[in-house]
Order: structure tokens, then sequence, then C-alpha cells
């Protein structure tokens, strides 16, 4: 079976499983809620939880999450080479996730409670943010950070991240998968497809598909997608913001890790800038409002700062550490004969 072959089912597979939640979401649509109380307010959830509602929601969560810890763990420790068949731990990867995949329908139906009920509505969101930020990282050394520029990261730190990155990543996925109950709403829709998505990302580790670009520019491209639709259906006319944002990490940092000419790349941007000046200008939005496209790329490269102003930090402090512990470890005065 070939790489295209294996994305395309587990792209079929995603939307089938999102074809299922609209299927049946008359059944969690049923459940009475609590009126909302504002954007730091989750919806979709119940307005007294249950023992089993709490029981299974974090239950299987874990569960779910130390079964696909132990498989990357596994599949680091045996490290296969990379092909374009699936290796048995790819099988047991897929498997999992199918099973967990199950679970949560039927959590959903039952039980009805995620995540949501004992955390915060930001935890959710902050995760894949930070996720994306971390695959801003750790694609610098192939396609730059900035217009193509290379980044002059340690390699100690890349390479900290390629190593670790998917247990950072399986749990955003997760921990996001079992926030949210599986509700038929357009948002939780959108918000699942992608979800089903990055979990089949996590089981192909050491398969090429993994790491075929336009598949990851896509899995990147997605929350561009998402987060303007969701913004969108709430109102308030914040979409742009997502839009323009997600937009302009396109053109600054992702389409240099594609196989782009020249004049792909110029057409990509220009389609930006006449985007931005049609929103902004030309429907009345305004020119004080054109901050918004700057927004959320600003944060990203930020955070991409922090992390790493974070790492030096505990690197430089580990070094000195083990400096020093030589030194004591050394004898300290004249050897005798």
């Amino acid at each position: 079976m070939t790489d295209r072959r294996i994305l395309g089912l587990g792209i079929a597979a995603s939307l089938a499983f999102t074809a299922l939640i609209w299927t049946f979401g008359w059944i969690p649509a049923s459940v009475p809620k609590l009126p909302d109380a504002g954007p730091a307010w989750y919806y979709w959830q119940l307005p007294e939880p249950t023992f089993w509602s709490r029981a299974t929601g974090w239950g299987f969560y874990l569960l779910h999450q130390m079964l696909v810890w132990g498989l990357i763990w596994y599949a680091q420790r045996e490290r296969p080479a990379y092909t374009r068949a699936l290796h048995p731990v790819n099988r047991w990867l897929i498997g999992v996730n199918l099973l967990f995949i199950g679970l949560h329908f039927l959590q959903t139906y039952i039980w009805y409670d995620g995540l949501a009920q004992d955390t915060s509505i930001f935890s959710s969101q902050g995760a894949v943010v930070v996720l994306l930020v971390f695959v801003l990282i750790m694609e610098t050394p192939r396609r730059g950070l900035a217009f193509g520029w290379k980044t002059p990261f340690r390699r100690e730190f890349t390479g900290m991240v390629r190593r670790y990155h998917g247990y950072f990543f399986a749990w955003a996925a997760i921990y996001t998968f079992w926030y949210h109950p599986m509700e038929a709403t357009w948002g939780h829709l959108i918000g699942f497809v992608y979800m089903f998505l990055l979990l089949f990302q996590a089981s192909l580790v050491f398969n090429r598909a993994h790491v075929n670009r336009w598949w990851t520019f896509f899995l990147e491209f997605m929350v561009l997608i998402h987060g303007t639709i969701v913004a969108y259906l709430q109102g308030g006319g914040a979409w742009p913001m997502f839009f323009f944002g997600f937009f302009a990490l396109v053109v600054i940092t992702q389409m240099y890790g594609l196989p782009l000419p020249t004049w792909g790349r110029w057409l990509t941007a220009g389609a930006f800038v006449a985007g931005v000046l049609l929103v902004y200008l030309l429907t009345g939005r305004g020119w004080l409002r054109m901050n918004e496209v700057v927004r959320i790329p600003l944060i990203d490269f930020a955070l991409v700062g922090v992390i790493y102003l974070i790492w030096l930090v505990g690197f430089w402090t580990w070094r000195r550490l083990r400096g020093q512990g030589r030194r004591e470890r050394e004898p300290s005065g004249p050897r005798t004969a």
C-alpha cells in the first residue's frame, strides 16, 4: 500500500466518522445545558455532572493517552526505517485510536460530558496553538521561520523538539479530542474532522506519509479553515482576524516548505494582499482594524521566542550543574606516587 493510498484512506475514514457524528447529532443535542455565560464559558457540558460522566470522560482519556504514549515510546526504541508500508506499530496505533473514537461516541451518547466540565476552555485552545508553534520550530531547519530565513537555533534545541514532539502532539490532540462531547454543530464537526486527522497523523510514525510535505502543510492549513468557520458562526465579525492571520503564516512561513515555483509564491502572496485590501478597504472594515492581520503571526513568533528562551535558560543551567558536578568528582590535591 502506497503512502498516498494510506493518506486517502485516513482522510476518508475521518470524514466518515464526522458524518456519523452529524447523523446521530440529535442525541447529544437533546441534553439540557445551562445558558451561555460568555466567551470563557464552554456551553456543551452537563448542568450537574455525575460520577459516571466524570469517570468515563477522564478514565477513557487517560487510558487513550497512556496507550498512545506507550506505543510512541516503543516505536522510538525500535526505530524502524521509514517505509511506504505500515509497520506493526502503525497498525497498533490506528487500532487504539479507532477503539477510543468508538468509545467517545458511546461516552457522549450515554454519559455526555467531556473534560470541559473540569478544565478551562482556554486549555483546549492553547494546546492546539502551542502544537502549531512547535511545528514552526520543528520545520525551521527545512523551510525557515520567515520567508525562508533559517533561524540559528541551536541544534540541540531542534533535535530535542524533533525527538520528543510526538509525545506533546499526542497529548494536545487526545486532550482536545476528549475535551469536547461529540456534538453536531458546524464548529464541532470541523473540529472533530481535524482531530481525527491529527490522530491519524500520530499513528503514522516512521511511515513516509507522516513526513509528506503536502500532507503536513494541509494539517497546518486546516486550522485556518476551522478557526475561520468557528469565528464566523459565533458572530461578532472576528473571522477576518483568523482567516488572514493564519493566511499570513502561509505566506510568511508555511509555503516555503512546499516545492512551489517562484511564480506560485508570488501568486499566493498576491492573493493574500488582494484579500486584505478587499475586506478591510472596499467593504468598509477600515484601516484601523487591519492590525488584526498580524496578531496571530506575532503571537506565534513571540511564543517561538519564549519557548527558545526557556530552553536556553534550562540548557545553560543544566550545563553549569553538570560542569560543577564533574569538578566536584575530580581530585583536588596533587597525586602521590
